[in-house]
């Protein structure tokens, strides 16, 4: 007997509502905001800011998503594991990316408070203004989308790279 037929996976659930498919207009324009909110900024950065807020939001159908694309971006496992707890493998980021991260669970765990001035600060220190403001949207969509894939319970594991973009 082999290892997979010993080991019972639990069933995958169903979802609870395709909200793209009764809401399209709404989709349509997810879309085009997803597109706009990434412009200008690194693809790889991009990727781990919405995995890192898919972390916090739950959203495993994100989660699903943006390591698979991270990783065809040229990302590295090893990155991508380790940013649940990014503040303790700083060594793994850089300077900028550390400043993204931290922004980004600010921007998403906003019941903890505002956003820090000094967060803020640090994220306005490594990214140029119009850069940040991109930033700030990529970072402000990740989290709708999540919202979504949340509640409506998407189901993960089905999603190959690039199939969304």
């Amino acid at each position: 007997m082999t290892t997979e037929e010993t080991v019972r996976k639990a069933p995958e659930h169903a979802p609870r509502l395709s909200w793209a498919q009764h809401a399209p207009e709404v989709y349509k324009a997810m879309l085009r905001l997803d597109t706009a909110a990434r412009r200008g900024l690194d693809p790889r950065l991009l990727e781990l800011v919405k995995i890192r807020a898919s972390q916090l939001n739950h959203c495993a159908f994100c989660l699903d998503m943006h390591s698979k694309d991270a990783l065809a971006a040229g990302e590295s496992v090893e990155r991508i594991l380790q940013l649940g707890a990014w503040e303790e493998s700083k060594h793994f980021y850089t300077e900028k990316e550390l400043a993204a991260l931290e922004l980004t669970e600010a921007v998403t765990v906003l019941t903890d408070g505002f956003v820090p001035d000094e967060v803020y600060g640090h994220a306005a220190k490594h990214f140029e203004e119009a850069e940040l403001a991109q930033l700030i949207a990529a970072i402000t969509v990740i989290n709708a989308w999540n919202r979504f894939g949340v509640t409506c319970r998407m189901v993960p594991g089905h999603y190959e790279a690039g199939q969304h973009q």
